[in-house]
C-alpha cells in the first residue's frame, strides 16, 4: 500500500492520513495552544464550570472545526506546513457560526421549530456546508455524501413515490431545524462535546504515560514463547490496548510497528501477519470500558446507563478474542510456526512491578461500579494517569507532557466532532421527514415475523453503511433507520442495538473499504486486499457473535448467572468448531467430512437450546474423537510446513 510518490506510508500518515497538516513556525504554536486549551476548556465545563448545553456545543463544533479547517488538507499532501487563505476563511465563518449561536441564543431557543429569521436561515446554510466539508476532509467522502443525501431529501420528499414519499419543506425551515438541537445541535453532538471528548483525552493520558506500551509488553511476555506467540500477543494487546483507545486505526498503529515484525520474523507471510493485527486491533471498539465514540451515543440514543451497555458488551468482547486466539493457535500448528525464543521475550517480573500503569483503568472500573458519573469517572481516571506517571522517571508527566496529552486528546477527537456533527444532519431528517418509521415498517413487512431474516438484512445494511464510514457514524445512522425496526418486530433495544453496533465495529476488516485491514497491510508492506480477505477468514467467527446473543441475550449479561456461563460455554465451544472448519485443522488436518461436521456443529451449539447444544456437542466430540485417533496426540510436531502450506 503505497502513497503516490510510491513509498511506504509513514505511521502518522497511516494513522491521521495524508492530508494531515504538519505546520511550521507561528501556525504551529498557534494550533498547539488551540488543541490544549480546547481539551482543557472541556475538562473544565464538564467537572468546574458547566454552560448551557446548546452554547456548549455551538463552541465544541465551532472550535472542532477550527482545528479541522487549521490540521487537516483540503486536497492530501497539499498546503501541508501552512494554513492557506481559503482555509481561514472557512475558520472565520466557522466562529461567526458559532458567535451567532451564542449572541442570540434566548431568542434561537424561544422560536425553535416555529419561526425562523433571515439570519437564522444563512446561518444554517453556511454552518450545514460548513459541517459537510469538515465531515468530507476529515471522516471521509462516504459520510459527507450519506449526509448531502439525506439533506436533499428533505426537500426532494414530494417527488419520490412510495415509503420515501413526504410533503416537503420549504428552503429556510429545513436549514433552521437542521442547524438546531433537533439536528446537527442535537444527541449525536451532545456526545461529542461531553463523553468523547472526556474518554478520549482519558486514552491519550494513558498513553502518554507509557501505559500502551506497557501493555504490550506484557501481552508479549505472558503468550510469546507459545507457538504462535507474537500472534497471540497481538491478540491480547488488542484486548488491553483495546480498554484506552476506541479506534481500529489507531490500534493497528500503536501496537502492529512491533507486532507485525514480530510475526513475520516467526514465519508469518506479510498479509497474514496484517490480517492478525488488523482483526484483534479491531475489536478495540467493542472492548470495555471505553469501547471508543459509539457506546457513548448508544446510551444516549436508548437511554440505557453506559455502564449497563459496557457490562454487556464484556462477554461478546470475550467471544470475539477468543475466536481470534483460536484461529491464530490453529493456524500456527498447522503452519508450524514456533514462538519466539524466550531470550528474546520482555522479563516479565520487571512488568509486573509496573502494574500500577494500570491503575486508571481500575479507577475507572471501580468509579462506574460505585455509581460515579461518566464525567466524573473519567476525570478521575485522568488523574490517576497523571498521579501514576510519577512512580517512574521514564513516564514521569510534567507541564509538557501534560499539554503534550492535551493535544493528543484534541487532535483525537476532531474527526469524531465531524463525524457526530454529520450524524445529527442523518438524524434531523430522519425526524423531520418521519422516514426512519416507514423504513421500520418496510423491514416488518420484508422479514415478517421472522427476526433473524431481519438481523441479516440489519447486518448487511451496516457492513455497507461502514464501508468508508466510521464506526461510530454508520451505527448512527443505521440506529436511526433500522434500529426501531428491529425493536417493533420484538428484539429488545440493547440486543438491537449491540448488534448494530458489533457489525459497525467489523466493517473495518470488510472489503472492499477495510481500514483497519488497509492500515495494517501498509504496515507490514502487503497487499491491502489479501490482507482484508484473510482478516475476514480470521474473523470469521466474530460474524456469527452477533446473532449468538441475538438468540440469547445472557451472552450480554442479561439474566441469571448459571444461564450466562452455560451460554458463553457453548458459544465458545461452536467458536472452536467454526475456526476448525474454517482452519481445517483439528488436532490434524481436517478432510472435508470432517470439516463439514465441526461447521454443522458450530451452527448447532450458536442456537441456545438444549436439543441443539446437544446435537452440536455429540457432533463436535464425534469429530475430535475421530480426529484423535487418525492423527494422535501431537500432529502438529509430525506436519511439516511444506506438506501444508499457508493460508
Amino acid at each position: 500500500m503505497a502513497n503516490r510518490d510510491g513509498a511506504v506510508p509513514t505511521i502518522a500518515e497511516i494513522e491521521h492520513g495524508g492530508d494531515q497538516r504538519r505546520l511550521r513556525g507561528w501556525q504551529a504554536r498557534l494550533f498547539f495552544v488551540l488543541c490544549v486549551c480546547f481539551t482543557a476548556f472541556h475538562l473544565a465545563v464538564l467537572n468546574i464550570y458547566p454552560i448551557d448545553s446548546i452554547l456548549f456545543r455551538a463552541i465544541h463544533l465551532g472550535w472542532g472545526a477550527t482545528l479541522g479547517f487549521g490540521l487537516v488538507c483540503v486536497v492530501p499532501r497539499r498546503g501541508v506546513d501552512r494554513v492557506p487563505v481559503y482555509d481561514w476563511a472557512l475558520i472565520l465563518a466557522s466562529i461567526g457560526c458559532a458567535a451567532y449561536i451564542a449572541i442570540n441564543l434566548d431568542e434561537l431557543q424561544f422560536r425553535a421549530g416555529a419561526l425562523y429569521e433571515p439570519g437564522d436561515v444563512v446561518t444554517g446554510l453556511v454552518g450545514t456546508l460548513l459541517v459537510l466539508e469538515f465531515a468530507r476532509r476529515t471522516a471521509g467522502t462516504a459520510l459527507a455524501l450519506v449526509s448531502l443525501v439525506f439533506l436533499l431529501y428533505a426537500f426532494v420528499g414530494p417527488w419520490l413515490p412510495g415509503v420515501l414519499y413526504h410533503r416537503g419543506y420549504d428552503f429556510g425551515f429545513v436549514f433552521s431545524y437542521i442547524y438546531s438541537d433537533q439536528g446537527i445541535f442535537g444527541a449525536t453532538l451532545e456526545v461529542s462535546s461531553t463523553f468523547i471528548v472526556l474518554f478520549v483525552a482519558f486514552g491519550a493520558f494513558l498513553e502518554r504515560s507509557k501505559a500502551g506500551d506497557w501493555f504490550n509488553d506484557l501481552s508479549v511476555a505472558m503468550v510469546g514463547w507459545a507457538r504462535g506467540g507474537p500472534a497471540k500477543a497481538t491478540v491480547v494487546s488488542g484486548i488491553l490496548f483495546g480498554t484506552i483507545s476506541g479506534s481500529s486505526v489507531a490500534n493497528v498503529v500503536a501496537s502492529g510497528s512491533i507486532t507485525i515484525p514480530m510475526m513475520r520474523r516467526t514465519g508469518y507471510d506479510r498479509a497474514t501477519a496484517g490480517a492478525v493485527e488488523a482483526t484483534s486491533s479491531t475489536g478495540g471498539q467493542i472492548t470495555p470500558p471505553v469501547m471508543g465514540a459509539g457506546a457513548f451515543l448508544m446510551a444516549e440514543i436508548t437511554g440505557i446507563p453506559y455502564a449497563s451497555i459496557a457490562y454487556a458488551a464484556i462477554f461478546p468482547c470475550l467471544l470475539f478474542y477468543l475466536a481470534c486466539y483460536i484461529h491464530c493457535d490453529l493456524h500456527a500448528v498447522r503452519s508450524g510456526i514456533r514462538g519466539l525464543p524466550r531470550s528474546e521475550l520482555p522479563p516479565l517480573a520487571p512488568l509486573l512491578k509496573k502494574a500500577y500503569l494500570a491503575a486508571p483503568l481500575v479507577v475507572l472500573v471501580w468509579a462506574f461500579v460505585e455509581g460515579y458519573s461518566g464525567f466524573r469517572a473519567g476525570s478521575l481516571g485522568i488523574l490517576t494517569a497523571i498521579v501514576c506517571s510519577w512512580l517512574s522517571h521514564e513516564s514521569r508527566m510534567g507541564p509538557l507532557a501534560v499539554a503534550e496529552a492535551l493535544e493528543k486528546g484534541a487532535r483525537d477527537t476532531i474527526q469524531l466532532v465531524a463525524v457526530c456533527a454529520a450524524a445529527g444532519i442523518v438524524v434531523g431528517v430522519i425526524a423531520l421527514t418521519g422516514v426512519g418509521g416507514r423504513f421500520a415498517h418496510v423491514v416488518l413487512q420484508v422479514a415478517g415475523q421472522h427476526k433473524a431474516l431481519a438481523l441479516i438484512f440489519t447486518m448487511l445494511i451496516v457492513v455497507l453503511l461502514g464501508m468508508g464510514m466510521p464506526t461510530t457514524a454508520a451505527y448512527a445512522v443505521a440506529a436511526s433507520v433500522v434500529a426501531p425496526g428491529l425493536v417493533r418486530l420484538g428484539i429488545e433495544p440493547i440486543v438491537a442495538h449491540m448488534f448494530i453496533f458489533y457489525f459497525a465495529v467489523l466493517s473495518a476488516i470488510t472489503p472492499p473499504v477495510a481500514v483497519a485491514s488497509f492500515a495494517a497491510a501498509a504496515i507490514a508492506q502487503a497487499d491491502p486486499w489479501r490482507t482484508s480477505w484473510i482478516a475476514i477468514k480470521l474473523g470469521l467467527a466474530t460474524f456469527i457473535v452477533p446473532f449468538m446473543f441475538f438468540y440469547s441475550s445472557a451472552l450480554l449479561g442479561q439474566g441469571a448467572w448459571t444461564e450466562v456461563v452455560q451460554v458463553t460455554a457453548t458459544a465458545a465451544l461452536g467458536i472452536w468448531m467454526l475456526a476448525a472448519a474454517t482452519e481445517g485443522w483439528l488436532n490434524g488436518p481436517t478432510p472435508p467430512a470432517v470439516r463439514a461436521i465441526c461447521f454443522i456443529a458450530a451452527l448447532c451449539l450458536i442456537v441456545p437450546e438444549a436439543a441443539t447444544d446437544l446435537i452440536g456437542l455429540g457432533l463436535g466430540a464425534a469429530a475430535f474423537i475421530f480426529q484423535r485417533i487418525r492423527h494422535g496426540s501431537d500432529p502438529g510436531a509430525k506436519v511439516p510446513l511444506a506438506a501444508i502450506g499457508t493460508v
